[in-house]
């Protein structure tokens, strides 16, 4: 019975994991490669892309295999261009030619032209795959503190960026390719040069929502339900959208939403002693700046560059600088917390007035600008300076940050101050200006 019970775990693990079922759910949403015929046989026969009976997702990659195929497979000519494109010919709908939207600077990786049959689910799902990437966490969290509540605002960042932490360091130790293309398309090809098991897009699209319902229910008030399904509804967005963009199977994702609710459980009974000790303990700046750096030296287990040691980094670094900001506003008297009496807040109205709605877009305006320029002055200052102190030519800043000496400490540093500045530096700069 329990050999019968393994098995069923096996094959229904095999099934989740294949890349054929992530290109049909694909297909289904309106997405078609320009592959050429020949490669998107052998791809149906096991060549080529690696489909058949062996499923190279369920494999530990070897080193040298995180430059498997690049884009859309084969369909890729030494000048670059696409090669003929075959829609469907029972599609009737127009098709869009398209390339992955965001190209990733330090590999050179473009990507390849795809067709696109149904614009609202390529919009829809990358909207989705957004909600995991950095410029939503610059715009989101800090919207939260100025605006909203400071408090769940900080702690949401502590789950953050320890669940992104934990996520990224499984990837380097289970070591899993991404979906074969062909028969996947790749939607997305940034993150194409990490290992894929958990899917940390869906770790951090869990975690987040999952954790502001966690910390607002009963704080504020709104009805249990309508928490649980923002919650739900953004997670699976999130989710899917990773299948959608051919960067996850659907085994990966599963198991990168499961992952997080079981870090947040562990959260859920430490994160009021965590937040307590940032802001009181007077050790609180010392054991921030070691746990951070430590906890980032030990997920760093990869014998080759990708591009989670960096945003490994960054998570940790922006966390240490938002609780060294935690500390500073408390010591200097900058957090106002409600009384318990004005606890469940309620949820400003929907006809709230002009001149709020006005200071609020203001303030998140004008806060936001104030990072992104704290952040391009930090990385124009950081990189040269240790490039130096590393004995590393300045005029190739890609082949620099890929090593360890420049990018670990230009992570750390560039974002521990952009993450100070947006939780202490705006708020005093709002406050002198009249905006608190």
């Amino acid at each position: 019975m329990a050999t019968d019970v393994v098995k069923t775990f096996v094959e229904t693990c095999n099934y989740l994991q294949d890349p054929q079922l992530v290109a049909s759910f694909q297909r289904l949403c309106g997405v078609r490669g320009t592959f050429p015929e020949k490669a998107s046989d052998e791809s149906q026969h096991g060549g080529g892309g690696g489909g058949g009976d062996e499923r190279p997702g369920l494999r530990k990659r070897s080193p040298g295999d995180g430059d498997d195929v690049v884009g859309n497979g084969a369909a890729v000519h030494a000048n670059g261009k696409p090669s003929e494109t075959r829609p469907d010919a029972d599609d009737d709908n127009s098709p869009t030619r398209a390339k992955p939207f965001r190209r990733n600077s330090l590999t050179g990786d473009v990507g390849q032209e795809f067709l696109i049959h149904n614009k609202f689910l390529f919009y829809l799902f990358t909207f989705g795959t957004e909600l995991g990437n950095e410029m939503f966490f610059i715009v989101f969290f800090p919207f939260l503190f100025w605006n909203i509540d400071p408090l769940v605002s900080r702690r949401l960042i502590v789950v953050w960026a320890w669940n992104l932490m934990v996520g990224q360091s499984t990837k380097d130790m289970v070591r899993w390719s991404r979906p074969a293309s062909p028969p996947v398309v790749k939607v997305e090809v940034f993150y194409n040069s990490e290992y894929s098991m958990p899917s940390t897009h869906a770790m951090t699209g869990t975690a987040i929502p999952f954790c502001l319902f966690m910390l607002t229910y009963g704080r504020w008030q709104y009805p249990f339900m309508l928490g649980l399904c923002v919650a739900l509804c953004w997670s699976l967005l999130v989710c899917v959208s990773r299948v959608y963009m051919g960067m996850h199977s659907v085994l990966e994702v599963i198991t990168g939403f499961l992952y997080s609710l079981l870090i947040l459980a562990f959260f859920r009974q430490t994160l009021d002693k965590i937040d307590d000790f940032y802001m009181t303990h007077a050790y609180a700046p010392l054991v921030i700046v070691v746990s951070h750096v430590s906890g980032g030296l030990l997920a760093f287990s990869l014998d080759s560059w990708s591009t989670s040691r960096g945003d490994t980094a960054q998570a940790l670094g922006s966390g240490a600088g938002i609780a060294l900001a935690t500390h500073a506003n408390h010591q200097l008297g900058l957090l106002a917390e409600p009384p318990p009496s004005a606890l469940p807040l309620a949820l400003p109205p929907l006809g709230a007035g002009a001149g709020a709605l006005a200071r609020t877009l203001l303030r998140s305006a004008a806060g936001v600008a104030v990072v992104l320029l704290t952040r391009a002055l930090m990385k124009a200052a950081a990189i040269p300076l240790l490039c130096r102190l590393a004995g590393l030519p300045t005029d190739d800043v890609r082949r620099a940050r890929q090593r360890m000496a420049v990018e670990l400490p230009y992570r750390y540093v560039v974002y521990g101050v952009v993450g100070f500045t947006c939780m202490c530096v705006v708020p005093l700069l709002f406050r002198l200006v009249g905006l608190a």
